[in-house]
């Protein structure tokens, strides 16, 4: 600060920020708190995103392995002259379980491996999909179009297995 004659009369102990705050004067915890509030209100978390994101951190879940992706005709396969609405084949592996599966607009069909009953949910968009159940055989089919990121929980007898997820 300059008195009348532009004499600096701040001393050196008063510390003052680029823009002109008195450093104990800004408290950056409040700010956030406040920013934090004002957004609460303004802009709040809808009730399904808040769900989803629920359920999303319950996949960490210390039993569930995840199926790693091990092939996507979208990446690995060869383009067939002609065919222009293919099906999307995943193939996904945890260990000894291998989960087929084969995306259509329709829907998605599939097959556990080695062939043994399960309960297959798919996992994605705001609202939980149905249960699927995989037949003696592991065979198991689902007549909701898939859209948006999506991945499947396999429950084969003690184990549950997670997919990656993907975008349909």
């Amino acid at each position: 600060m300059s008195d009348k004659n532009g004499v600096n009369d701040m001393s050196d102990d008063d510390a003052f920020d680029e823009d002109g705050w008195e450093d104990d004067e800004f408290d950056a915890g409040l700010l956030e708190e406040e920013l934090r509030q004002a957004a609460a209100v303004l802009d709040p978390v809808p009730a399904e995103l808040q769900q989803l994101a629920v359920d999303a951190y319950a996949l960490h879940d210390l039993d569930a392995r995840v199926a790693e992706l091990t092939f996507d005709s979208l990446v690995d396969a060869l383009p067939v002259r002609g065919v222009t609405d293919a099906p999307r084949m995943l193939t996904f592996r945890a260990g000894e379980v291998t989960v087929d599966v084969e995306v259509t607009p329709q829907g998605l069909m599939g097959q556990v491996l080695p062939p043994q009953p399960a309960r297959i949910e798919v996992l994605g968009g705001p609202r939980p999909g149905s249960p699927l159940t995989a037949d003696d055989l592991g065979r198991f089919t689902g007549d909701a179009p898939l859209s948006g990121p999506f991945a499947l929980r396999l429950r084969t007898g003690g184990d549950v297995v997670v997919t990656e997820w993907l975008r349909a």
